[in-house]
């Protein structure tokens, strides 16, 4: 018996894909036409938009916040998953990027329960916090430049209720984290969110070996 995760060859991967995805047509075609990007990469799997929209039901998920929109394809897999009054705030910088999100926002018929804003996102999640919107949200999905992770995950905790999720992208890094070697700036910002959070009792942790590694965070409820 094995004591950790299972490797998956390509043949396995596609075996997962071919008994667990159930993509809509709008998200394989968007995620087909993303594909043609130069910055595909930043692309999530379409098997994490499926788990991020599992969570989202799980969790009863009704006010979501998305840091990093890119073309759209995580927003619209929790958009499809939140009832008809669920919103979601977009954060994004990139009028050029989102303008695909839009488009596919509007064909699924979800674009009024997302919010985009073209701002950074420090700047968006700072207002809301002004605004009096504290412990109003449910989820919140980082995948914005790494080398503001913990930033964002402050701000997230402060605006998630009890027992909301935060899911952050990217953090096991192709490998990259444990590379002595790798100083680039968002290598070693992604070590010292994940450092962090390991240490974090405000939060349940689970860091989840999907995609490029998913960091699963739920605000404590107080005193537990």
């Amino acid at each position: 018996m094995t004591k950790r995760s299972i490797s998956l060859t390509d043949s396995l991967y596609d075996y997962l894909l071919a008994v667990s995805l159930r993509e809509p047509e709008l998200l394989r075609q968007l995620r087909e036409e993303t594909a043609g990007y130069p910055e595909a990469r930043m692309q999530i799997a379409p098997e994490q938009g499926q788990f991020m929209a599992l969570l989202a039901r799980l969790t009863g998920a009704r006010r979501c916040i998305e840091v990093g929109v890119f073309t759209g394809y995580s927003s619209l897999a929790v958009a499809l998953a939140l009832p008809d009054d669920g919103r979601i705030v977009a954060c994004d910088v990139s009028d050029e990027w989102t303008a695909a999100a839009r488009r596919y926002w509007a064909a699924a018929g979800v674009a009024h329960k997302i919010e985009l804003r073209l701002a950074p996102a420090l700047e968006t999640l700072q207002g809301l916090v002004a605004a009096g919107q504290a412990d109003r949200y449910d989820f919140v999905f980082l995948d914005a430049d790494k080398e503001n992770y913990l930033r964002y995950y402050e701000l997230a905790l402060e605006l998630l209720r009890p027992g909301g999720l935060i899911a952050a992208d990217n953090t096991l890094w192709s490998g990259r984290v444990i590379d002595p070697a790798n100083d680039e700036a968002s290598t070693v910002a992604l070590r010292q969110f994940n450092e962090r959070l390991h240490r974090d009792e405000r939060v349940d942790l689970s860091l989840v070996p999907i995609g490029d590694g998913l960091t699963l965070a739920r605000k404590r409820d107080v005193g537990r």
